[in-house]
This record gives structure tokens, C-alpha cells and sequence, in this order.
């Protein structure tokens, strides 16, 4: 296992454990994008500083399918944003670490999210921001596949490419669920990659749980400044790393009880040949 895919996993019991603790929350997605989030923040590829959450030179990460919010709350607690102990206040009565991101609350957060649909509009709006003061800068969002069922992500898809947006990078957690099933049978988004290349966007697709593969595509991404908008379709599992929640719909807002967490955890510490540390 590499550094980075030990990071994911270590993210992915945190999720669990979190969502556990709370009684609530979205495990189905968090897990899947655990892998993408990890690529972004430790593999080299978005420049942040969790000592200056304000830097003004950072790339900016906007989580645009906020009920994601365990995966993003786990990679900032491991990148020293704040104590992975408050993890387990997810959820909780004056907890900073509410069920959607909250940008006054939580140091790493850029904007608070949770409509779905909105985030690539906030996105785009930053990256034209960043363009209009010379500042060489990328926004990175990062949208569910349900998600791109909802008309204002492709306004703003237009809106991207019509002002040349190289500076933006949308990573589309591609794991074909969404909380009334398969994405297919809702309101099928059929090739996202030819849609968002229709839009006048690069785009191409990349295993979702590939580090290797993630780290270039999106660094990749991140270079190339030819005047188009760059969108990566992330092929992921919903639930990954556990195996009684992958491609299973009904784990998309569910929370795992004591068992099943400790089954879980289990399964997550076997790729390592370690005990969870903090089971």
C-alpha cells in the first residue's frame, strides 16, 4: 500500500467512525471520493497550507456535492486543519463540522455547499475571479454524477468554456448511484465526458481508485493552460473499501450501526495488516 492510498484508507475509517458517532450522514459518497481527495491534497497537486487557511497564493477545492461533507472534514483533519478528534463531533449539538460544509465555521472550507447543482457555478465564478487579477491560481470542484442531472451545473459549464476557464478543474465523482438508485434509471447523464466536451471543456475519464492515475490526470489538468476547462470523469464505487455498502444505493444516506462499524473498520484495516489504531 502506498503512502496516498494509506491516507485514503485511514480517511475512510474516519468517515465511518464519524458517521457512526453521529447517527446520520452520507457514507455512500464519502467513500467513494476518498481516493480523488487524497490524490489532491497529498499527492503534490493542489498548493494549500493548513497553517494559512487564507493563503492568498492556494489553489481553491470547492466540494460541490456538500453531503460529501465526512470526506472533506477527513482529508483537512489529516492535512492539520483542525484535530482529527473533533471528527466525532460530526453532526453534534455546536459542532463546527455540520451535516453540509460551512465556510465560516471550518478552516479549509471555501464555500458552504449542499444545493446540489451550485458548486460548478461558484467554481467557474472564482476561476473567472482569479483570471480578471492575473493571479495564476486553479479551482478544483467536485461534483456527483446525480448532480449533473441539475441544468445549472451545464450553465456553468458553458459559462467556463465561453471565458476560456484553463484555471478550473471539475472532477466528477462517476460512482452511477444516487439516493433513489441507479443514475441511469433517474435520469440517466448517459457520457459525461462527450457532454462536457460538447460544452467546448477538455475532458476525459480516469479510475477513480487509481492513485497513480489520479495524481497525473489531475496535475496533468492543472498544467494545461490552452484555454479550455478541464473536466475529469473519476469511475468510483459508491461505498468503496467496504464491502456490504459498494454499489449499493441504500448506503447513500445511512449510518452504519456499532456492528457494522466495527465490521467495516475491520475490513478497512485488512489492506494495511494492521489493527485500527483507533477502533
Amino acid at each position: 500500500m502506498t503512502e496516498l492510498e494509506r491516507r485514503a484508507n485511514e480517511m475512510r475509517s474516519d468517515i465511518v467512525r464519524m458517521i457512526a458517532e453521529a447517527g446520520s450522514g452520507h457514507p455512500g459518497g464519502s467513500l467513494s471520493c476518498a481516493d480523488i481527495l487524497a490524490a489532491l491534497y497529498f499527492g503534490g497537486v493542489l498548493d494549500h497550507d493548513p497553517e494559512r487557511p487564507d493563503w492568498e497564493e492556494r489553489d481553491r477545492f470547492i466540494l460541490a456535492k456538500g453531503h460529501a461533507a465526512p470526506a472533506l472534514y477527513a482529508v483537512l483533519a489529516q492535512a492539520g486543519y483542525f484535530p482529527r478528534e473533533e471528527l466525532l463531533t460530526l453532526r453534534k449539538l455546536g459542532t463546527r463540522l455540520q451535516g453540509h460544509p460551512d465556510s465560516n465555521l471550518v478552516p479549509g472550507v471555501e464555500v458552504s455547499t449542499g444545493s446540489l447543482g451550485q458548486g460548478l457555478s461558484v467554481a467557474a465564478g472564482a476561476a473567472a475571479g482569479l483570471k480578471l487579477d492575473g493571479k495564476p491560481q486553479s479551482v478544483f470542484a467536485l461534483l456527483g454524477d446525480g448532480e449533473c442531472q441539475e441544468g445549472q451545473v451545464w450553465e456553468a459549464a458553458m459559462f467556463a468554456a465561453h471565458r476560456n476557464l484553463d484555471n478550473l478543474v471539475a472532477v466528477v465523482d462517476r460512482n452511477c448511484l444516487q439516493i433513489d438508485g441507479d443514475t441511469a434509471d433517474v435520469c440517466d447523464p448517459g457520457d459525461l465526458a462527450a457532454k462536457f466536451q460538447a460544452f467546448g471543456w477538455d475532458a476525459r475519464e480516469v479510475d477513480g481508485h487509481d492513485m497513480a492515475a489520479l495524481v497525473e490526470a489531475l496535475a496533468a489538468a492543472k498544467a494545461d493552460r490552452a484555454g479550455k476547462p478541464h473536466a475529469l470523469i473519476a469511475r468510483t464505487v459508491k461505498g468503496k473499501g467496504v464491502s456490504f455498502m459498494e454499489n449499493q444505493a441504500g448506503w447513500h444516506g445511512k449510518a452504519p450501526n456499532a456492528e457494522q462499524m466495527e465490521t467495516a473498520l475491520a475490513e478497512l484495516a485488512a489492506p494495511s495488516g494492521e489493527e485500527s489504531s483507533r477502533g
